[in-house]
């Protein structure tokens, strides 16, 4: 009974079981529908606080502003630049595929419509418990930037804050484990409800879905990071995968950046020659806020969404769908499946419905464990070229 120990192989049986419960039993299953929308509430429940605590204390971490300045920024920036160019190629390929499922909703939702005057005016909080109330994720992780920055700015004051949220911090993401191992049961009546009002077709039609988010991890992973390391570098990105492979490879087994941390720093250090100091902070901080993968599978999944209940996304629409996704994935926790919490963001931030996370959510494992090593893959490239700057920095 090993096999039905792991979640991912729990949730795999969990999908079979719903066609076959979706197919024979449809009646019965839309009555108990109601428990895949709990588990979607609980989602929605943890993301807000978890993104928040997440940014803040990352951010904390760096110990003072003169760190910040000297390694945290370009770290970040780093970040910020890679996960934003993955969206970007995700956003060109579902747009140029635009894959969908066929599914016959009975209504249509209404998508918001943004300007990008209210867009800019959005990154500022005018009131954030109304932030937190509504789940907007972009002046939540304004808010927590800028009150982290505060922090550092007090120095050894805000230690008390530095306690409480990391405290808060680790509690949230033992809650959303908690959470992430109901997704066999939530998984479940989703895929049964799916099957039992529309039939297998939608299920089928996600080979095309499937199929960009694959071809977007290819062209960021086999293509842009590389690049990316011989251009900063003149490192060759074929010997440099080979001295760290031990981690992105370990990455698709755990579909966690979190867990497979330990491995991802050791081989920095001893394999591909990254200093130490950089190592230890750049790789941590990478497992929480450096998510390439995730944040190129939100976008193709969102836009999958909304192709599936036959919307077209205006550019000011795509481009709330881009920020959202790479700021979402900024506090995307490094635990199996929390690309689902943070997707529920993605789907508000336009006004899709939570229940089209029904789709997607027969091959999310799948693709999770691939997204994972991309992201791993993002932080040990990031990691190398970071280390390369800094002795040129000391020659002047």
């Amino acid at each position: 009974m090993g096999f039905l120990k792991r979640i991912e192989n729990q949730t795999l049986l969990a999908i079979l079981l719903a066609v076959v419960v979706g197919i024979s039993f449809p009646s019965v299953v839309l009555k108990f529908s109601v428990i895949g929308k709990a588990f979607l509430k609980l989602l929605k429940m943890v993301v807000a606080p978890l993104i928040f605590t997440s940014v803040f204390i990352s951010l904390l971490n760096l110990k003072s502003l003169k760190t910040l300045e000297r390694l945290g920024l370009r770290t970040i920036i780093y970040y910020l630049a890679t996960t934003s160019l993955s969206v970007l190629i995700g956003l060109l390929l579902v747009n140029l595929i635009k894959p969908s499922a066929e599914i016959g909703a009975s209504e249509i939702p209404e998508l918001k419509t943004i300007s990008l005057s209210e867009l800019f005016l959005g990154l500022f909080p005018e009131n954030i418990v109304k932030s937190f109330a509504h789940t907007e994720v972009i002046p939540i992780i304004f808010f927590a930037m800028v009150l982290a920055l505060a922090a550092l700015k007090i120095g050894e004051k805000a230690r008390p804050l530095n306690l409480f949220f990391g405290a808060l911090n680790e509690t949230l993401l033992t809650l959303t484990r908690g959470i992430i191992r109901l997704t066999p049961a939530g998984v479940f009546f989703l895929v049964a409800s799916l099957v039992a009002k529309e039939g297998l077709s939608p299920l089928i039609s996600l080979w095309e879905y499937a199929g960009t988010v694959v071809l977007g991890l290819a062209i960021h992973g086999l293509v842009t990071l590389p690049f990316l390391l011989y251009l900063f570098t003149r490192t060759n990105p074929w010997r440099y995968f080979l001295a760290v492979r031990e981690a992105p490879l370990l990455a698709l087994s755990t579909a966690s950046s979190s867990a497979t941390l330990p491995v991802t720093i050791e081989v920095a250090e001893e394999k591909a020659g990254v200093k130490p100091e950089v190592a230890g902070f750049i790789l941590p901080l990478g497992s929480t806020v450096n998510m390439d993968g995730t944040a190129l599978y939100e976008a193709v999944a969102a836009m999958f969404i909304a192709y599936s209940y036959g919307l077209k996304l205006t550019l000011s629409q795509q481009v709330v769908i881009f920020l959202t996704a790479v700021l979402a994935s900024v506090g995307a926790a490094g635990i199996p499946s929390a690309g689902l919490v943070t997707m529920t963001l993605v789907l508000q931030s336009v006004g899709l419905p939570l229940e089209g996370l029904g789709l997607i959510l027969a091959v999310d494992r799948f693709l999770d464990m691939l997204r994972t090593s991309i992201n791993v893959w993002g932080d040990l490239v990031g990691a190398k070229i970071i280390d390369s700057w800094l002795p040129k920095e000391a020659k002047h």
